[in-house]
């Protein structure tokens, strides 16, 4: 299903990325807080949630199958609550998985997809209509709206991915001896106009793992965690980091864990 529509939000979000703003809450004295609470209630992200879902139920790929037998750890086709304890261990694949490597695992086994081809299309070009993961992603994880996330480490393999996503966060590398937490370590950081989360802060990492995927107004496009640490590794000059690999799975454990409690309200909007 095509998403033609942009929207008043949209073009008004654009306006504010001009500005360096992000659409958080209204503050006191904000100039832009109406522009920001009129981006929270009209979120052009809602028409991807649609779109994945039409997708999940569609009987597609060369199996002609839909996807009401994936399991994503709840048991077949159980969504509920489900991304909240991703990435999580899977006995079928004998891996630690986050919601899109499992997606890729259900889209291949279930619908007969080929994963390098899902993987070149995963992450949409910026004002496109949007990748089919994109899309289901948001919808598979919109069912667990309103729940906390809660992953655990009760297994050796995600306490493996736990320690490595930890070490990774904080360890500098690149031409430019770049770490994760030099951006995102501490308050009140920017870089250009663009304000920095504080991840080492429990309501930082929270805000962070609670909101994707978001709706990126910059791009007009639903954008993924996936994503979104690819562009950080892109922003620091390390080399590519490869869609569904196990440096970003580790990562995501990180910071899933560390956002425990958080309260899922996706789509985000971000600038």
């Amino acid at each position: 299903m095509p998403i033609t529509r942009v929207g008043f939000a949209t073009i008004l979000l654009a306006c504010l990325a001009a500005w360096g703003a992000a659409p958080a809450a209204a503050q006191p004295d904000d100039p832009l807080g109406v522009g920001r609470k009129m981006l929270a209630e009209d979120n052009p992200g809602e028409l991807w949630i649609e779109r994945g879902k039409t997708l999940f139920y569609q009987k597609r790929g060369p199996k002609n199958a839909s996807l009401e037998q994936c399991d994503f750890g709840m048991g077949p086709g159980k969504l509920e609550g489900a991304a909240a304890r991703l990435p999580r261990y899977f006995t079928d694949t004998d891996k630690v998985q986050d919601l899109e490597t499992r997606l890729l695992t259900c889209m291949v086994q279930l619908q007969g997809f080929d994963r390098d081809d899902i993987v070149k299309r995963a992450i949409s070009p910026a004002g496109s209509n949007g990748s089919d993961v994109e899309a289901l992603a948001l919808y598979i994880t919109s069912r667990s709206n309103g729940m906390k996330m809660n992953v655990s480490l009760s297994h050796p393999k995600e306490q493996e991915m736990y320690k490595v996503g930890e070490y990774l966060f904080f360890r500098r590398s690149g031409q430019t001896d770049f770490a994760c937490v030099q951006c995102h370590g501490a308050a009140d950081k920017r870089i250009r106009l663009q304000d920095l989360i504080h991840m080492t802060s429990k309501q930082g990492v929270q805000e962070v793992v609670s909101t994707w995927p978001a709706y990126r107004g910059a791009h007009f496009v639903v954008r993924t965690m996936q994503w979104r640490l690819s562009d950080c590794f892109w922003q620091m000059r390390l080399p590519e980091l490869n869609y569904a690999s196990d440096v970003s799975i580790a990562l995501t454990t990180y910071l899933h864990y560390q956002g425990n409690g958080a309260v899922i309200k996706v789509p985000g909007f971000k600038r």
